[in-house]
């Protein structure tokens, strides 16, 4: 077993739809009917929040943490089913974490997706959203918490289940019932590429880097596309065939050479991304749906948090796993100790009884 359980929380009432691991890897967000909970996940204690309006804003439905380029200062962003747009920031003064903008965002149709990139002049936060209305919004909150329309386009046919930004100052859309993957111009909306995976797609994760993008495809597991390729799999990670079509979430880890999902079978599964062979499966439950997780890679470590819904009010448990796969690569490379005076000398004493020996043999021989 290569991942290792770290925590398991479980101070959570009711069912968890969004998790997110902070860029640094210290804190856990967790949200869903009962509002926005956080977790220092070192140290497993709940951590104080001023957002206690999830009766009046709806049910949380994703989350992600976000960071700026001038500073590395994390910022949690959230979508509710009533279409808020919700942020908080740690405190500088009391170290809680305060709402500093919060917004409705058109109709009020539930916010399914977001994702964030940092514009590299401003400091600013760039926001992609989409919402149930088939709706792609991006917005920018500014440096001092002011947020602000980019712009807003309706989608013909698709409901965004997935968002990404993309290198080339793009953002690619996945559809939830169509499958079709849209990329849009990140400044005015316009389409520059469709294509579809001819599926429903449940979620979708993307790694600009290896140029691929995985989706749960409610069928037999979750299916690897190229990015710029023309809708054919790569390949599928197949898990047990689910009874019943329920979307779960994937994700990629160890620097995009693993990828991670859900089940209905109470595991984490954990597949080689170019052999689609299965590494590890982590049990989170005996039984029942895995449907939310999340990753995280930092230093040479990757962290992985899952939850299951829980029955009727009951308490949600939360799992969360670590691997230090970097570690081996070190361990393969010298140890500061191994150029010692000793190891040179003895090294120097071996060489010289070879050269004696060469130079014997060339006399007599």
């Amino acid at each position: 077993q290569r991942y290792k359980l770290l925590a398991r929380l479980t101070s959570y009432s009711g069912t968890v739809h969004a998790l997110a691991i902070s860029n640094n890897g210290h804190l856990l967000a967790c949200g869903g009917t009962e509002g926005i909970k956080l977790w220092d996940i070192k140290s497993r204690k709940e951590l104080t929040s001023s957002s206690h309006h999830h009766e009046s804003r709806g049910t949380i439905s994703c989350a992600v943490w976000a960071t700026t380029t001038k500073t590395a200062e994390e910022t949690l962003c959230y979508g509710t089913g009533l279409g808020y747009i919700i942020f908080l920031r740690r405190s500088v003064a009391d170290k809680t974490f305060q709402e500093i903008s919060t917004k409705r965002l058109g109709s009020g149709f539930e916010i399914t997706c977001l994702s964030w990139r940092s514009t590299p002049s401003e400091g600013n936060l760039r926001i992609a959203v989409g919402t149930r209305d088939k709706m792609i919004q991006v917005l920018t909150l500014s440096a001092n918490s002011q947020l602000q329309s980019v712009f807003a386009v309706r989608l013909e046919n698709t409901v965004p289940k997935s968002v990404a930004f993309a290198d080339n100052r793009g953002i690619y859309v996945f559809g939830l019932y169509d499958g079709n993957v849209i990329k849009l111009r990140d400044e005015d909306g316009d389409t520059v590429r469709e294509i579809s995976c001819n599926s429903v797609i449940g979620h979708a994760a993307v790694h600009l880097k290896r140029g691929v993008f995985v989706v749960d495809n409610a069928t037999d597991g979750f299916t690897l596309y190229r990015l710029e390729g023309d809708g054919e799999p790569v390949r599928t990670f197949a898990t047990a065939v689910p009874t019943v079509s329920v979307p779960k979430q994937v994700a990629f880890g160890e620097e995009g050479k693993v990828v991670v999902g859900g089940s209905e079978n109470g595991l984490v599964y954990i597949f080689d991304r170019k052999t689609g062979q299965i590494l590890e499966t982590l049990h989170h439950a005996d039984t029942g749906l895995v449907q939310t997780i999340s990753t995280r890679d930092l230093h040479g470590r990757c962290t992985i948090a899952s939850t299951s819904p829980a029955p009727g009010r009951g308490k949600t448990t939360i799992k969360i796993w670590a691997y230090d796969y970097a570690v081996q690569k070190v361990s393969e490379a010298p140890s500061k100790d191994y150029w010692s005076l000793s190891r040179i000398l003895m090294m120097l004493t071996r060489l010289l009884a070879l050269v004696s020996m060469i130079v014997f043999l060339l006399i007599n021989y």
